[in-house]
């Protein structure tokens, strides 16, 4: 290969000096799209709470069972525990698709989402498996619709 045959260089003026080695422009690094890291914490925290929802039902619907004396044994610990296997990835999984659905909602109203989701996902597994209607638990305690007097009325039981 000859002279000739090399691509052209810009000229340089002599007077320049040329620049240190780190501050040469030849390698920049790409650029993150702003809040990433954000997104990243969400997820993560979506997981986390999608999970703490699945075990906060499972509570839930055990101490309602407990309390009127409603399933197979008191409290259903033995039935709850199978459920429990399933209830806690399944909402941390839910809570985390439905997070990264909603990453293009501004920052402050991305939570709202998934939190709404596993609001209602605990609401109905209280009301399917917490409240066992006409199971014939404690009369003294709860009505034979099995819901006890501490639920409040203006949330489905």
């Amino acid at each position: 290969m000859t002279h000739s045959d090399l691509p052209p260089h810009p000229p340089q003026s002599p007077s320049s000096a040329r620049p240190p080695y780190r501050s040469q422009a030849w390698y920049q690094a790409p650029a993150r799209p702003p809040g990433r890291r954000a997104t990243a914490l969400l997820l993560v925290v979506a997981a986390l709470v999608g999970a703490a929802a699945g075990c906060s039902a499972i509570a839930l619907a055990s101490r309602a069972r407990a309390y009127c004396d409603a399933g197979w044994e008191a409290g259903g610990r033995f039935e709850m525990s199978f459920l429990l296997v399933l209830m806690v990835p399944g909402c941390a999984l839910l809570a985390l698709l439905i997070a990264f659905l909603c990453r293009g909602l501004p920052l402050l109203l991305r939570p709202v989402p998934f939190l709404l989701v596993l609001a209602l996902v605990v609401l109905v597994f209280f009301a399917t498996k917490g409240t066992l209607d006409g199971y014939p638990g404690n009369p003294e305690r709860c009505g034979p619709d099995n819901v006890p007097p501490w639920w409040p009325e203006w949330l489905p039981a």
